[in-house]
C-alpha cells in the first residue's frame, strides 16, 4: 500500500450524506410526517429538504428506530466522504482481511473499509448486525469528523458527566469533545446515557451537528 497526499475539504451542508435502513430514496422537498413530536424535527427535515438523508418513504423516517453497527459506519463514512481516493492499493482491499465479522459482498463491506482507511479506529471483531450504541456511534463520528475537518489537537476542560462511570473508558475523550464540538449535549440531569441504543432521530441530529461544526470552523478558517 502507498500512501498518496491526502486532501480531505471540509464538509459543507451540501454533502451527500448515506443512511440506509432498507435503501429506499425519498424525494427531497416534503417533510417527513412522523417526526412531530422529535426534539430534532427542524434538524432532521433540514437535511431532508436538501436531499442529504434516506427516509423508508417520501414522508416516513421512523425517527424511532434503531441503529445498527452497519449502519451507524455507512452514515458516517457516507456522510463525511470517506474513500480511498487518496490511497494507492496493489490489490483492492477486502473487508473479511480487516473485520472477521464483515462479510466481502454485504452491502456495509466498502463503508468498513473506507473507514478503517481514514483512520477511523473500528474493532476488528466487531459485530455489525449488533445495535450501535451513542457512545460509539459518537467515538467513530468524532474520528471522522476531525479527520475530514484535519483538526488540531485541543486542551479541553472537561466537562462534568453526572453517569461518567458507566463510560467506555476509551471512547471519554471523544466524548468530550463531542461535547465541545456541540455534536452531542448532556440531558436534563447531566447525564450523556452512553449505552442506550441509538435511534435513526440521534443519529441524524449527531451529523447535522457534525456538519455544522465543520462549516463553522471552515468559515473561521476563510475569514483569517
Amino acid at each position: 500500500m502507498k500512501l498518496k497526499k491526502s486532501a480531505f475539504a471540509v464538509i459543507t451542508t451540501v454533502s451527500l450524506l448515506s443512511f440506509s435502513l432498507g435503501g429506499q430514496m425519498f424525494a427531497a422537498g416534503s417533510s417527513f410526517k412522523d417526526i412531530d413530536n422529535v426534539s430534532g424535527k427542524s434538524k432532521i427535515n433540514s437535511l431532508k429538504e436538501q436531499g442529504l438523508i434516506k427516509g423508508i418513504s417520501d414522508t416516513q423516517f421512523l425517527p424511532g428506530a434503531k441503529v445498527t453497527t452497519a449502519q451507524g459506519v455507512q452514515f458516517i463514512t457516507g456522510g463525511l466522504q470517506l474513500s480511498l481516493a487518496a490511497i494507492d492499493f496493489n490489490k483492492a482491499p477486502l473487508a473479511s482481511a480487516i473485520f472477521s465479522k464483515v462479510k466481502d459482498k454485504t452491502w456495509y463491506a466498502e463503508a468498513f473499509v473506507n473507514a478503517h482507511y481514514n483512520d477511523v479506529d473500528i474493532p476488528a471483531d466487531i459485530d455489525p448486525s449488533k445495535l450501535i450504541t451513542k457512545e460509539m456511534f459518537t467515538n467513530l463520528l468524532v474520528q471522522g469528523v476531525e479527520k475530514v475537518g484535519n483538526l488540531p489537537l485541543i486542551n479541553i476542560v472537561p466537562v462534568d458527566i453526572a453517569d461518567e462511570a458507566a463510560l467506555e473508558p476509551s471512547y471519554q475523550g471523544s466524548i468530550q469533545r463531542s461535547l465541545k464540538y456541540k455534536i452531542n449535549t448532556l440531558d436534563a440531569n447531566g447525564k450523556f446515557n452512553p449505552k442506550s441504543e441509538l435511534t435513526r432521530a440521534e443519529a441524524a441530529v449527531m451529523l447535522y451537528n457534525a456538519l455544522e461544526y465543520l462549516n463553522s470552523v471552515n468559515d473561521a478558517s476563510t475569514q483569517n
